[in-house]
């Protein structure tokens, strides 16, 4: 064990010893912070808080650390090499240039949580957050939580979004939303529409086309001009990740507050596939799917697909509708660098572009999170002043 591991544990262990104070209302237990979520952004915030001392429980709907990874489909492989992966504390165990699988990112989650003994409740699902004397109050079911502090730590990622029309299509044809997909098992013998031509589609559409007749539909949103596992990537990955994506395009930077606004609204380029992949798997790209006649999928030019099966890599809606507190604009929270506005002591990690282009990245994440941990600690220290 690494000194800073210990540091740690010791910093959890002395925290839990000390009480919260009584619960106003039987059964609630309290904290001086919750955070919301336990994946790499919830876990990233409970090491911070454990260095600092503070007292917190980590909430998770999920059965086990890492579902939200291994939940994803089978062959999916993150962006960035392992050398970008480890959160503080605990470097990735795997080759500095390897790509790890989902479920190798998922067993480095648990082993982390497990090294740093971070409370981490799995299978308790927030589904509401409101204000009451002062303090937060989280409801999970019967369960009941207070704080003074709160961090949502989730991604924008979280309720599948399909268009208004996809009722319409053909009982007959097999859909699934990319966060339902795992493998082609899933598929009807016949052809594949992909929608959405994001990664996550053009990921997809290659998964699918070797055993299925293929499209792939949606706006190009461009790609990298080098192969993130080829020898040049060694060379530039680095200055990419850590310099444009963490340090220049930022909330802080000119360039970076005129690009935000477009990388919500469109996402990132391409990053491992590219257009000659996608030509070479014999995926045939298509305009936007706009639609429905006769029960099939119609494209932007007219056309009406004979297909069998629609995979819908069409988004997610924020789904922060259980916070009940005045910090939503639309579905977005109003924050800056994670700090809500206008709700002081409610905190959000793990969003895009919360501060720089990386925050949806394992390291950009991790930044983010050691920034709120220092505005908890702050302002924790100020109120027991």
């Amino acid at each position: 064990m690494t000194s800073s591991g210990s540091a740690v544990e010791s910093a959890v262990a002395s925290a839990a010893e000390r009480p919260g104070g009584p619960p106003a209302v039987a059964g609630t237990e309290r904290f001086e912070v919750v955070v919301v979520g336990g994946g790499q952004a919830g876990l990233s915030v409970g090491y911070h808080l454990a260095r600092r001392g503070l007292r917190f429980v980590i909430l998770d709907a999920h059965a086990r650390i890492g579902d939200a990874w291994r939940t994803r489909w089978d062959s999916l492989r993150l962006f960035t090499p392992a050398r970008f992966d480890g959160l503080a504390g605990m470097p990735f165990p795997a080759p500095a240039h390897a790509f790890p699988t989902k479920d190798a990112m998922a067993d480095y989650l648990e082993a982390y949580a497990a090294r740093f003994a971070l409370p981490v409740r799995t299978g308790v699902a927030v589904d509401r957050l409101s204000r009451s004397g002062g303090r937060f109050v989280l409801a999970a079911g019967a369960r009941r939580f207070e704080a003074e502090q709160v961090v949502v730590a989730m991604s924008d990622w979280q309720r599948p979004r399909l268009p208004p029309f996809a009722p319409e299509l053909d009982p007959g044809i097999v859909q699934l939303h990319s966060s339902a997909y795992r493998n082609p098992a899933q598929l009807r013998a016949g052809g594949v529409l992909v929608v959405g031509a994001g990664n996550s589609g053009a990921e997809i559409a290659l998964d699918v086309a070797p055993a299925h007749r293929t499209w792939l539909s949606g706006r190009a949103t461009g790609h990298l001009p080098f192969r993130i596992d080829g020898p040049v990537a060694r060379l530039l990955l680095r200055p990419l990740f850590r310099g444009v994506f963490h340090r220049l395009l930022t909330v802080d930077t000119p360039v970076g507050r005129r690009a935000r606004p477009k990388l919500l609204a469109h996402g990132m380029p391409l990053i491992r596939v590219r257009p000659r992949d996608l030509a070479a798997a014999a995926v045939e790209r298509v305009p936007r799917t706009v639609g429905v006649r006769d029960g099939r999928p119609v494209l932007a030019d007219g056309r009406a697909l004979e297909v069998a099966n629609v995979v819908w890599c069409t988004g997610f809606h924020p789904g922060f509708a259980w916070i009940d507190l005045p910090v939503l604009e639309g579905t977005r929270p109003v924050q800056e660098r994670g700090v809500a506005t206008g709700e002081p002591g409610l905190y959000f990690v793990g969003l895009a572009f919360l501060a720089a282009a990386s925050s949806s990245m394992i390291h950009g994440v991790e930044r983010d999170a050691a920034f709120v941990a220092d505005r908890i600690a702050s302002r924790a220290g100020a109120r027991a002043g």
